[in-house]
């Protein structure tokens, strides 16, 4: 069975994408949809196993490692306090909004405030096949959203541990910054001084494609790193993609890479990104997804897009930034699923921002398309 949903969605994601591009959409916008009408909600010819989400996995990882191998380090570099304040303005907002929400509609504190931290969450994952669709990934704006978002990672995670510990979670939070300080300090110092060595190293074997092995051997590894001291793999995953960004073997595996990546991981991520959602569990609660998602979408764009403009974006480049971070992907899948365990959501509730987040991030693609600046 999973041999066939493969071809399906290999097939069905290619001449989604392309009929996207001819409408003058970003490929990607088709990818997504797709996904919604091959999963249970329309057609359910995919069905959301685990095999299915652990292959998603490795699609999101490797895209995440692309960007980091496309990535200028110096621009990177330049962009840390506009990235500061794009992802300080994207937490605020949704935060604040979000709570208010969740109160107008019955939650308690706990829960208010736990909506307003799932609506602040962001994945740049959409966003950065749909710059690389468009070439504006690696510019001033482009590296401004993937400082933002690992900023945006980090302090989301912090505060809903926070959040957990009030909830009765059994939460160490000294423990739990000192991981994520430790992930980033090891992950830099290995990133800088192991990676280089690493890649020569296996430059000589009398094998087939070992720097590209050893490669996502590294980014694999990284991922991991990052997942285990509470970071999103995605992050690590894109600090080795900088690391081998600076090294002279960054070509081979930037193409080698995309061939495997975008011929067949990356279609089963943007396509269980649509499979994952169930429209039928919403019930009479559309109105529901209705307000909560255009708080979603105004809420990060409007905080993003005003830190953008205080870090001296002009007023078009600050809408793109903004509509850059609307996406809430995996990232707030993953906090919804611990919200529905902890006992701070309920089914019908979960349904519900499951379509949000599924909406935020279909929004993503045209969104860029209509806001970002043409290249020059």
């Amino acid at each position: 069975m999973l041999i066939f949903e493969l071809m399906i969605i290999l097939v069905a994601t290619k001449l989604a994408g392309d009929l996207a591009a001819r409408l003058g959409q970003p490929s990607v916008l088709g990818k997504l949809l797709i996904g919604l009408i091959l999963g249970p909600s329309v057609l359910g010819w995919i069905e959301n196993t685990d095999v299915l989400s652990e292959i998603s996995q490795i699609g999101v990882i490797l895209l995440m490692f692309i960007a980091g191998l496309e990535t200028d380090l110096k621009e990177f570099k330049r962009s840390g306090k506009a990235g500061a304040l794009v992802g300080l303005g994207g937490i605020v907002v949704p935060l604040g909004l979000g709570w208010l929400s969740g109160l107008a509609i019955g939650l308690d504190t706990l829960e208010a405030i736990f909506l307003g931290l799932l609506l602040s969450a962001t994945s740049v994952s959409i966003t950065v096949q749909s710059l690389r669709e468009m070439g504006q990934l690696n510019t001033r704006e482009g590296n401004t959203l993937m400082s933002a978002a690992v900023i945006d990672d980090v302090v989301v995670v912090i505060l809903l541990a926070f959040l957990l510990g009030f909830a009765g979670g059994d939460v160490n939070l000294p423990l739990l910054i000192g991981k994520k300080i430790a992930f980033f300090l090891i992950a830099i110092l290995v990133g800088w001084k192991a990676v280089p060595w690493l890649l020569q190293k296996f430059v000589p074997l009398r094998v087939t494609e070992a720097v590209v092995t050893m490669a996502l051997a590294l980014c694999f590894l990284f991922a991991w790193f990052a997942e285990l001291t509470g970071v999103a793999a995605i992050i690590g995953a894109y600090i080795a993609g900088v690391a081998i960004s600076q090294t002279k073997q960054k070509a081979e595996v930037m193409h080698k890479t995309e061939t495997i990546a975008y011929s067949i991981f990356v279609p089963v991520f943007f396509t269980s990104i649509g499979v994952m959602t169930e429209i039928q569990g919403i019930g009479g609660n559309w109105w529901l997804v209705v307000v909560l998602s255009i708080i979603a979408v105004l809420t990060k764009w409007g905080g993003s897009g005003v830190g953008a403009k205080l870090a001296g974006f002009s007023t078009p480049s600050s809408l793109a930034v903004g509509a850059g971070m609307v996406s809430r992907g995996e990232v707030a899948l993953i906090i919804a699923a611990i919200g529905l365990e902890a006992g701070l959501l309920d089914n019908s509730l979960f349904a519900v921002l499951v379509v949000v987040v599924l909406v935020t991030t279909v929004l993503t693609p045209p969104l860029l398309k209509m806001t970002f600046p043409k290249q020059q």
